[in-house]
């Protein structure tokens, strides 16, 4: 059966507010390299990605394009996009760009990996527990099962329920889906946000919007715990920890 075309679109748009510097942390240097580095690098050496679509602020879109891109020799990154002001603007401008007449190759009816690139450990591992199962099911997001106990609150902060543990997990990316699936999944979000109430609809990532306008159901794949996303200044510390155990 021949290979359907596979792009990872790459979410660098974010200003990482959280880390309190004046650098996004998509950005900001770990091992000497930028954080985005090592999920371009995943996406380069790749053998099932194809091609990669970089989404970033507009105004970081020069630099991107010479201090990362051309830098490191990214040959796989087609093309380098302005994001929205929220993820889902960001993931829906490159899904149109994606399908449309922007890329030399077009991907409607293949795979799509999204993933965001303050996450510097995806690997070939990675990308390929979840290609298999996108060819399975349609759908499937990279995550790990909760270690902790999760309390459900009220908006007082005081404990409601207790999930089972064994069935809640944290999800990370990349989240991969059939191409078609997820462009009419985000179509329909997009139309629900211009109507009355629309800014009412809350979603928080991508397998989010597929549950909300689509029958079908997301796969849960098992991923390492060590693909954690850099969201705190302690976290460049552990991913430096684990980057050396790599090493």
């Amino acid at each position: 059966m021949e290979k359907k075309r596979c792009t990872a679109i790459v979410l660098a748009a974010g200003t990482g507010s959280r880390m309190k510097s004046n650098v996004a942390k998509q950005f900001m240097l770990l091992k000497g390299k930028p954080v985005i580095y090592y999920s371009l690098k995943a996406v380069e050496d790749s053998a099932i990605i194809d091609d990669c679509i970089l989404v970033t602020g507009e105004e970081m879109i020069p630099y991107v394009k010479e201090q990362i891109v051309e830098a490191y020799g990214f040959k796989k990154v087609a093309a380098v996009i302005a994001g929205g002001s929220e993820r889902f603007h960001s993931v829906s401008k490159a899904l149109e760009f994606m399908t449309g007449e922007g890329l030399a190759v077009q991907n409607r009816d293949g795979y799509v990996f999204i993933h965001d690139a303050a996450r510097p450990f995806l690997d070939e591992k990675i990308i390929r527990d979840t290609y298999e199962a996108v060819q399975e099911y349609h759908a499937c997001v990279i995550g790990t099962p909760a270690k902790d106990t999760v309390k459900i609150t009220d908006e007082a902060g005081f404990a409601v329920s207790t999930p089972e543990r064994k069935y809640v997990w944290n999800v990370q990316t990349p989240q991969v889906f059939e191409t078609a699936l997820i462009t009419e999944a985000y179509r329909h979000l997009q139309e629900r946000l211009s109507m009355p109430g629309g800014e009412n609809v809350v979603v928080t990532d991508d397998a989010g919007v597929l549950e909300l306008f689509t029958e079908y159901r997301v796969k849960l794949v098992r991923g390492p715990y060590e693909n954690m996303k850099i969201t705190t200044p302690e976290d460049i510390c552990v991913a430096e920890a684990f980057l050396g155990n790599k090493e």
